[in-house]
């Protein structure tokens, strides 16, 4: 029910975020399952649908965060393993993010809120990794919850926001080795808002209010312990191993609950320092201005309204009498972190990137965007034709980037020009693959392969892929090993010619790269080849399919 105001009439701004909601819903289920899969999202869907057959599950760093694989797995045993049904529990989280502007309602007013979910519902960026099975959005999404809940519990809404907060930042973790970042990034513009609101004589009324939380903090220890609690408890389902038909630790299987409990809480942390720190990829360092550099271009692309609305709502709101807003402040120096922490932090440089420093952008720009339609609807009560005239052209235009981004990134093929899809994003070519394969395997029910790998990049012994860790080849597979999984074929592999002719049968499909087509061609008699790119460019495959 939605909730109403002195029990007399709806609440409408409740009514009109759950309309942006509906909204960022449907245009992110339009053609949900058309593109082909991302190699990271062919490698969430390929151990999912293990996981689902073996109950086996255990964090790994380099495979993303595991709220990702507890997402997908329900997902893909309540709709089938359709590209559709992996995303659509990102998508449906992506649809639900305009709602944690309605956590900041104590801070904004009725129009600022509902600018805030619509950067949130319809921005490009989060349009196309809303659609898009990695944990990005989601973590930064749970961490503007966090925030949410934070600046609740500082106003003194009730204790039990440091609940919310405390399971938000847990999912953040949760969702992806950058939702650390984002959750750091956050603290840091925390500790930025709480030293000016300290020092600067500007902002005493507020350096006043300090002593009110420090007293706040007085007799507080026992909900912090709950909130502590909470955040263990989320952690610990998120990150526990499950046993399934293993003899290993579960959080499921009796007698192993505290080993699954002391992986969770311990082994989890080794391990993304190990992977994430210790020995990161690639060579433990990278350029950072190349990095910046791809995130500016992917924010002045698909972003530039958001970035510069949202400065100019900070330097008019930092500027003008009264002082700044800390929401305001915390919001964009949130967003200047990341600019500067994100691309130094992390490993591959893409454009989910820009999620990281949108989704804390939204609110300042949420702000201007209710100001500028607040500033048209007086030119329009004063009949002030050129400030309504104004107020149109710069409302048009901002919509019309929105749209014409959305409409040549989001739902266009895949393709070279394609801005804001990474390189392992197959080509739109590559959907003849998926679509065919079903009829190029046959029948799956007997125990001989039906799919061949060659070549040594692709090798990789039988049953060395049935859990992680897998050997580097398998991932040269992707996005092909997620298809082959998904109709319940046999896969095998043969590293030479000699392999190849050695086998008393082969199978009916043969993938191996590209430049080995010259040397499998003729042992391959009565197939018919087809090559596919399964990145944007480069990393060719042919595959041969038996007449």
């Amino acid at each position: 029910m939605i909730p109403s105001r002195a029990g007399r009439r709806p609440d409408r701004t409740a009514l009109a975020v759950v309309a942006l909601a509906a909204a960022a819903l449907v245009v992110r289920l339009v053609g949900l399952g058309d593109r082909p899969l991302h190699w990271d999202e062919a490698r969430v869907g390929y151990w999912s649908l293990r996981s689902l057959e073996t109950g086996f599950f255990s964090y790994r760093p380099v495979a993303g965060g595991p709220l990702v694989y507890h997402l997908s797995r329900p997902s893909l045993a309540l709709f089938g393993a359709t590209d559709f049904a992996l995303r659509l529990p990102f998508a449906l989280f992506g649809a639900a993010l305009p709602f944690a502007a309605l956590l900041f309602r104590g801070r904004l007013a009725d129009d600022e809120t509902l600018g805030f979910a619509a950067v949130l519902a319809a921005n490009p960026i989060l349009l196309y990794y809303g659609r898009f099975a990695r944990g990005d959005v989601l973590a930064v999404g749970f961490t503007l919850v966090a925030f949410g809940f934070a600046l609740r519990l500082a106003d003194g809404a009730g204790r039990r926001n440091a609940y919310g907060l405390a399971a938000a930042a847990a999912l953040a973790v949760a969702s992806s080795g950058l939702g650390v970042v984002a959750l750091c990034c956050l603290g840091v513009a925390g500790l930025l808002v709480f030293d000016h609101a300290a020092l600067l004589p500007s902002a005493r009324p507020a350096a006043m209010r300090l002593g009110e939380y420090a007293a706040r903090l007085r007799g507080a220890a026992t909900p912090a312990a709950r909130a502590l609690l909470v955040f263990v408890a989320v952690y610990v389902f998120a990150f526990a191993p499950r046993a399934g038909d293993t003899d290993g630790a579960g959080l499921y299987t009796p007698g192993t609950i505290l080993g699954a409990i002391d992986a969770a809480l311990f082994d989890s942390v080794r391990r993304f320092v190990g992977v994430r720190v210790v020995n990161r990829y690639p060579e433990g360092t990278h350029e950072y201005l190349p990095y910046l550099g791809d995130l500016l271009g992917t924010l002045a692309l698909a972003a530039l309204p958001v970035v510069l609305v949202g400065a100019a709502v900070f330097l008019a709101d930092r500027y003008t009498a009264g002082g700044p807003r800390s929401e305001v402040s915390a919001a964009v120096y949130w967003a200047g972190a990341s600019l500067v922490f994100v691309p130094m932090l992390t490993e591959v440089s893409a454009p989910w990137l820009g999620v990281y420093v949108v989704v804390p952008l939204a609110l300042p720009a949420g702000i201007g965007l209710a100001a500028l339609v607040r500033w048209g609807r007086r030119a329009f009560d004063s009949r002030d034709v050129p400030r309504v005239a104004a107020a149109v052209v710069v409302l048009l235009a901002l919509v019309a980037q929105t749209g014409a981004v959305a409409s040549s990134e989001v739902y266009a093929p895949s393709d070279r020009d394609a801005e804001l899809a990474q390189f392992a994003q197959p080509s739109g070519e590559f959907s003849s693959f998926r679509d065919n394969l079903s009829a190029w395997v046959g029948p799956t029910d007997d125990d001989a392969p039906e799919v061949l790998y060659y070549g040594s990049s692709m090798y990789v012994a039988d049953g060395a892929a049935d859990s992680p860790p897998v050997p580097d080849a398998w991932g040269e597979r992707l996005p092909m090993a997620w298809y082959v999984e998904r109709l319940g074929a046999d896969s095998t592999s043969a590293a030479t010619p000699g392999a190849l002719e050695a086998r008393s049968s082969i199978p009916p499909v043969v993938i191996a790269p590209a430049d080995e087509r010259g040397t499998v061609a003729p042992l391959l008699d009565g197939y018919v080849a087809h090559q596919y790119d399964t990145g944007l460019w480069g990393r060719s495959v042919v595959v041969f399919v038996k007449n």
